[in-house]
């Protein structure tokens, strides 16, 4: 009989283990602020830490933020690495991750067509020029000018060094989105800020969470709503504008 309880209560105690354990995201070394800032390989804050460690406490879980870079991140979600995938449109990923549920959108990325100089022109309209991009990021309207030669890209590692390079004169425009470039030119003076010349896309962004018995999914589909509800995403937005 004593035998039999302490086997149970180790069950127990390794079941609480198992569903005390932290939730896992991703973070694409990619990202800049205000999404996030990344040191020395580990993610410090911005809009996704906040969110991410929001979402966490939501279920009782702790946040664990695994830096991973671009082009690793999809074979982590493969091979079960990550439990949570913040930031990301049907879009922009593979479409046969089916081992994953996506949650409702949490916020809206306008991708901008950028310049040093001010003006306002369709991105079609420009002819064998180099535009500063992000090294595994897609960009579904540039694809076609990109495989026709009309236009090159130049890839960096990182979203903030492609709008550095581009205020170095590297080349003529780069691609950015309306976050990334407001906390760009708030760090810069007015001489060196840099114009976005058109709207490329406007895209709803999602979190997808690994559908496995070990996940909380309803638990963390059911948070993003209440904190939807609760205005709770416009409120860490907010905090880096």
């Amino acid at each position: 009989m004593l035998k039999f309880i302490a086997a149970c209560l180790l069950l127990a105690c390794t079941t609480l283990q198992a569903d005390q354990s932290p939730l896992r995201f991703a973070i694409n070394d990619s990202w800049g602020m205000p999404m996030v800032r990344i040191e020395h390989d580990t993610a410090v804050e911005g809009i996704l830490v906040d969110l991410q460690r929001a979402l966490a406490a939501k279920v009782g879980r702790e946040a664990k933020l695994i830096v991973l870079p671009h082009m690793r991140v999809e074979r982590a979600m493969d091979s079960g690495d990550i439990d949570v995938r913040c930031y990301v449109s049907p879009s922009w990923i593979n479409a046969g991750h089916k081992r994953f549920i996506w949650t409702r959108p949490f916020m809206s990325q306008r991708d901008l067509l950028v310049s040093t100089e001010p003006g306002s022109f369709k991105v079609e309209e420009l002819q064998r020029e180099r535009i500063g991009t992000v090294l595994g990021f897609n960009y579904p309207r540039l694809q076609p000018l990109f495989e026709r030669g009309q236009l090159f890209r130049e890839d960096t590692r990182t979203q903030d060094q492609a709008l550095l390079k581009l205020r170095a004169g590297r080349y003529r425009y780069a691609i950015t989105n309306e976050h990334s470039l407001a906390w760009f030119n708030r760090h810069q003076t007015p001489e060196q800020r840099l114009f976005a010349q058109s709207v490329l896309a406007t895209v709803p962004v999602s979190c997808i969470v690994r559908n496995e018995p070990d996940v909380p999914v309803l638990e963390l589909l059911h948070a993003m709503e209440q904190m939807a509800e609760e205005g709770r995403f416009d409120q860490i937005i907010n905090e880096y504008r």
